[in-house]
């Protein structure tokens, strides 16, 4: 078998690589060839290069646009990338593909934000869009990238051009559109086909050469490796544009919810309302605490707390390396389980795969331990509580519930007690009297018990081992003392760690731990290392706080409690046997005595020179039944100290501190003296000025030099007189180096201010607002840029990026309850006057794709910054008068206004409406957009009214007008009001009349009939109906969360309840009676004044055609019948042919005047050759004459 040679690498000759490979090796680049062959370089054509020049000053201004202040922090929170697409479209194996790609993971069921380290400064949260109107919405307003799945073998569907339109109104974020199922397509042509009508569609609707990826096709159930790579690399390097909602408020995509609400609140009302804790990155802009958030599907929402937790996925901390390695290519999610252990505030959660609890029996883990130790508890607290036992004092004896039910028997009761005289077990009989007076003589502690057996074992060991010097005794003495006086619970704990320490061979060999705990022990003989008040506090809160009590406070007093407890321990092992560690026991307990003593100064006895004893502390305190603590004040050591004060110095006047021997006494005290032979204050000070001598100023540039020399010279009188003028010399020419510096950055610094007034170079307006956007920025981060978090968040916020959790206190029950992790959970942040309810002036546009038009009063759903509502609007419009007049039906193509009843949104915020949000309709679901233009009530929407009157006496031009009001004083509202007839008469109201109420006089331009009607035109003012009904949609069951349905349309009322208008009977179609209709008559001298064309003509009917007259029908032979059926045959033929023939010379004609074309064409390009040449010689010969004129020749003729 022959082995195949594998290809050569081929290194680049051309190319970026081979130039920057040429850079480094010292080779050619551009610039020498430009200057080697500058002819091959030079401007060839002068039209070309300006053509060249206007392109290139094209791009470049279309690229401009109004600089912001970069206001991401330094750790920016992950990008929000939201996959969008019908059903079916290939969404989740795209996340799938994108997640393995960047962090080597597979993932299942994608449940909620999935947030990955994609690179070394970026992260990624990727979120599915499913169908459902609201979710598009929501994540519309916090994507900053949307990857828009497109089935190629289908085309554009409904829900991609909803989204556009969503994104459109709420800020447009960058999309990437992405083709999937092209591997449906078998014909190449076609694929094209389609590939470019699709691009050219998505061009329209985004912009001009919008990016469009292809997925070519599936391997495996998975996206092609390299394509997913790609589009990898695009996500990871793509530069986002702020949005402007998105920058002014802040808002949190929850990735993690945890119910908080008190489990016994929960189990006695299970409808109560909640208190929660949700979890996500920050982003946006700063969140100050306790403000109000909205959750949209859910509701408005007081902040109870915030605070931030360590990172879940950080970046990488080095970031001088290429690629990320394994270990931080992260990944978190908590909803699709995702994570292994959580810390909280409140808790630690720990996700414990199923594998693990399996192989239990098998190994136990370390990690997981706890938590089977957890998981494998039986006993109930009820089991727990009844076994357990209560002393409610120190040295009282333990109740459990067995005492309580004996001691509710009333009488004698049996005890087994051994008698050793007679060796057998014998039954007393106890009263519950003398137990009580047992208890008190013996004492009420179970440690005396152990203290008894304790002195027992002890008796024994001393018979055994005599050789113990008396200090051990001495000390064991002391342990015992100390023993009575410590809770059981810590003896015990105490003994244990002992029992620990002395198997080991050095008492220095002991873990902090165990020193902490044998310091408690000994804490009664504490030398006196922390202040008196300090000491009498941690002796009060001994038995409450024993983790605050600090290693240092008991450093003298833990040798003689690790004396004391090896000693006891000695002497309680002794009947084993001698053992290893027992050999020159009291020589290691001394002398690790004495170390400890050496290393741990005592700070008290050096700064107020004396100690109080701790066993003072001991004998004062009398104690009452272990709880009860008698106070002796005169004898307390707080009063012993503040009885003199301390603090004040008096001087001491027995010493004369003019004299020069006292000064020369304590002179080596201070830092200028001579502490020990080594450190002399003068020659440290020679060594710093050799070291440090020379220094910068970096503010004014000056170098100084250290003045070595001249100190010698000062210091030292030994010198020679050469040595000295050599010094002086350096110094001089140190000095001449200083002022030519000097000079030459003067100089230098004038250049600079010259250049920058004089030279303006190629900087413009948009350059220098960039440089103070960019300086701004600067200035934003260098504010704040030293200071801890816990610091910077009080006076700034939390800031964008960090990973904060929000606790909101009432959230309703069925959020939890219902809470499905598939719709995603937003917080936003609401502004001071944005939790507040009022009218807002909109300019609306019924949307060009909408079937329908929109019908004033009828319930429209809105998105309205984060919200999402549901209110009544008004839709009117502006008169040339500035009339806001009601309609009662949006326009077909034309903007108009509309008065909502809903919260306080900033001016200029873009919203849309939807009729429904229930299930998917087969048409377009958004049926309007628009931008929000007034805050207040200022605009007063009117409607027509029309009101209707009957004149009743009639004085040539005045008329008496009844039935249009109902009072005198309705009628003295409208006083000089313009009326008008029907037939188009125009009068003015005067005066009301007396009788009958309500009537008037009116004048009017002509003479009015009774027959006339009188109508008055004028505007009513219309109040906006105050309905706003957020949309609740998370509180729906799981399943149902896209079936929310508010208020219905009066047609939606109707249609469900089966009503039918009753219409206007005037309005119908009569069937008119069929009768016999008479001819019309016209007077004869009417007739004759018409013109002819209108004159009625006098035609006589036709009657029925004579028989003679009808035309008879022609029966044909049989032999003629043959001839004609032969003749239609021919002719048919002929026909035929003739046509043919016509056909072939419209051809051979078509041929001729092509042919004939062509020689035309050539003919005309002839004669175009010859002109050109003509022209080019005359042209020629005119230059010629011009220049023999210039130089003065004679012209020829």
């Amino acid at each position: 078998m022959e082995v195949k040679e594998q290809k050569r690498h081929q290194a680049k000759h051309s190319g970026p690589k081979a130039q920057k490979k040429l850079k480094k090796q010292g080779g050619s680049t551009e610039e020498d060839e430009c200057k080697r062959n500058p002819k091959a370089f030079a401007v060839q054509s002068a039209v070309r290069m300006a053509k060249t020049f206007h392109r290139a000053q094209d791009i470049k201004t279309k690229k401009h646009h109004i600089p912001l202040v970069d206001r991401t922090p330094l750790e920016p929170p992950p990008v929000v990338i939201v996959v969008v697409g019908p059903p079916k479209v290939g969404k989740s194996t795209l996340i799938r593909c994108l997640i393995k790609n960047f962090t080597r993971q597979k993932m299942g069921d994608i449940c909620g934000p999935v947030t990955i380290v994609s690179g070394k400064k970026r992260r990624l949260t990727f979120m599915e869009c499913n169908n459902d109107i609201n979710t598009m919405i929501d994540l519309a307003k916090v994507a900053d990238l949307v990857l828009m799945l497109i089935d190629a073998s289908f085309g554009f569907e409904m829900e991609t051009f909803e989204f556009l339109n969503i994104c459109q109104v709420h800020g447009f974020p960058r999309i990437m559109g992405v083709l999937t199922h092209l591997d449906s397509f078998k014909n190449n042509k076609t694929l094209r086909k389609t590939k470019k009508n699709l691009k050219h569609r998505f061009w329209t609707e985004v912009y001009q050469g919008a990016k469009l990826f292809y997925l070519s096709g599936m391997v495996y159930g998975e996206y092609q490796t390299q394509e997913v790579k790609n589009l990898g690399r695009f996500i990871s390097v793509m530069k986002f544009r702020p949005l402007v909602w998105q920058t002014s408020h802040p808002y949190v995509l929850v990735d993690r919810m945890e119910d908080l609400t008190d489990p016994e609140r929960v189990r006695t009302d299970p409808k109560c309302d909640r208190t929660v804790s949700l979890y996500g990155y920050l982003r946006g802009t700063h969140l100050k605490n306790k403000g109000q958030v909205h959750v949209p599907g859910v509701g408005d929402f007081q902040v109870s707390d915030v605070n931030f937790l360590p990172d879940p996925c950080p970046l990488p901390d080095a970031q001088k390396k290429r690629a990320l390695n394994e270990k931080e290519r992260l990944l978190y999610a908590p909803m699709a389980g995702v994570g292994g252990v959580v810390y909280d505030k409140d808790a630690v959660y720990i996700d414990l795969p199923a594998n693990h609890v399996n192989q239990q029996q098998e190994e136990v883990r370390p990690t997981t331990e706890l938590v089977q130790s957890l998981i494998d508890t039986h006993a109930t607290l009820d089991a727990k509580m009844a076994a357990s036992k209560v002393s409610l004092f120190s040295g009282s004896v333990t109740l459990d519930p067995t005492d309580i039910e004996q001691q509710k028997k009333e009488g004698p009761h049996e005890k087994q007690v051994w008698d050793p005289n007679t060796q057998r077990e014998r039954r007393a009989v106890v009263f519950t009297e003398e137990e009580e007076e047992e208890d008190a003589v013996t004492g009420s502690s179970d440690e005396e018990d152990d203290n008894s057996e304790d002195s027992e074992q002890e008796k024994e060991a001393d018979e055994e081992d005599d050789n113990l010097s008396t200090f051990l005794k001495d000390a064991r003495a002391r342990s015992e003392r100390t023993e009575k006086t410590a809770p059981p619970v810590k003896r015990q704990r105490v003994e244990e760690e002992m029992l620990v320490f002395a198997d080991s061979e050095d008492d220095l060999e002991m873990s902090e731990e165990e020193s902490e705990e044998k310091g408690q022990s000994g804490r009664a003989g504490d030398s006196g290392h922390c202040s008196e008040e300090d000491e009498e506090e941690t002796e009060d809160e001994e038995e409450e706080d024993d983790d605050q009590e600090s290693d240092d406070e008991s450093v003298e007093e833990e040798g003689a409690a690790l004396m004391e407890q090896t000693a006891s321990e000695s002497e309680e092992e002794g009947e084993k046997g001698t053992l290893k560690w027992k050999e020159g026991l009291q020589q290691k307990a001394s002398e690790a005595f004495l170390r400890h003593q050496e290393a741990a100064p005592n700070l008290r006895k050096l700064v107020y020179g004396s100690v109080v004893e701790a066993d003072d502390s001991e004998e004062d305190k009398e104690e009452l039944g272990g709880l009860f603590r008698v106070s002796r004040p005169q004898k307390s050591k707080k009063f012993k100290a503040n009885a003199v004060d301390c603090s004040r110095f008096i001087p001491d006047t027995s010493h004369n501190w003019d004299l020069e021997e006292m000064l020369n006494s304590i002179r080596d005290c201070f830092v200028t003296g001579k502490w020990e032979e080594s450190q002399d204050a003068a020659t440290l000070l020679k060594e710093d000025e050799e070291l440090y001598g020379d220094f910068e100023d970096l503010e004014t540039g000056e170098v100084h030099k250290g003045q070595t020399g001249l100190q010698d010279q000062a210091e030292v009188q030994l010198d020679s007189q050469e040595l000295e003028e050599d010094s002086e010399s350096l110094v001089k020419v140190d000095d001449e180096e200083v002022q030519k510096n000097k000079r030459l950055d003067k100089k230098r610094r004038l250049k600079e201010r010259f250049d920058a007034e004089y030279d303006d170079g190629d900087a413009t307006y948009f350059d220098d607002l960039k440089e103070e956007m960019q300086k701004q920025a600067e200035l934003n981060r260098a504010e704040f840029e030293d200071v801890d978090d816990e610091t910077r968040v009080q006076y700034e916020g939390f800031r964008p990026g960090m990973y904060v959790r929000l606790e909101i206190s009432s959230i309703p029950c069925e959020f939890v309850i219902n809470f499905d992790p598939h719709y995603p959970v937003i917080l936003g942040g609401l502004g001071s006057s944005e939790g507040n309810i009022g009218y807002l002036q909109m300019r609306l546009k019924k949307h060009r794709w909408y079937e329908r038009i929109l019908k004033t009063r009828d319930p429209l759903i809105l998105s309205l910054g984060w919200r999402r509502f549901q209110t009544i609007p008004l839709y009117h419009i502006e008169d040339h008068n500035g009339r806001h007049r009601l309609l009662k039906y949006t326009p077909q193509h034309m903007h108009c206004g509309a008065s909502i009843w809903g919260p306080i949104t900033p001016q200029g915020t873009g919203f849309l409406a939807v009729q429904s949000v229930a299930g998917t309709k087969a048409n377009f679901r958004i049926a309007a957009t628009g931008v929000v233009l007034d805050l207040d009530k200022s605009v007063t929407v009117v409607k027509k009214l029309k009101l209707i009157g009957y004149p009743y006496k009639i004085f040539k031009n005045t008329c008496f007008i009844k039935g249009m009001f109902n009072t005198v004083l309705e009628v003295a509202k409208f006083e000089g009001a313009s009326v008008r007839t029907v037939s188009g008469v125009r009068g003015q109201i005067k005066k009301a009349l007396s009788t009958p109420p309500g009537a008037y006089r009116a004048t009017f331009e002509d003479r009015l009939l009774m027959s006339d009607i009188v109508f008055l035109r004028s505007w009513y003012p219309v109040s906006v109906p105050q309905l706003y009904n957020p949309v609740t949609s998370l509180l729906l069951p799981v399943g149902q969360k896209d079936n929310w349905a508010g208020m219905r349309t009066m047609g939606q009322l109707k249609h469900d309840l089966g009503i039918r208008n009753k219409p206007n009977a005037d309005s119908l179609y009569k069937s008119e009676a069929k009768g016999i209709s008479t001819p019309s008559t016209f007077p004869k001298e009417l007739q004759k004044s018409l013109p002819f064309k209108s004159k009625p003509k006098q035609q006589q009917s036709k009657g029925k055609t004579p028989r003679d007259l009808q035309r008879p029908s022609v029966i044909r032979e049989p032999h003629e019948r043959k001839v004609a059926a032969l003749l239609h045959a021919l002719s048919t033929v002929h026909n035929y042919k003739r046509k043919k023939a016509h056909m072939v010379q419209h051809a051979k004609h078509k041929e001729f005047l092509q042919q004939k074309g062509k020689q035309e064409e050539a003919k005309l390009k002839r004669q175009k050759e010859a002109r050109k040449k003509l022209y080019r010689v005359m042209g020629q010969m005119d230059r010629k004459k011009l220049r023999s004129s210039l130089k003065g020749a004679p012209q020829e003729d």
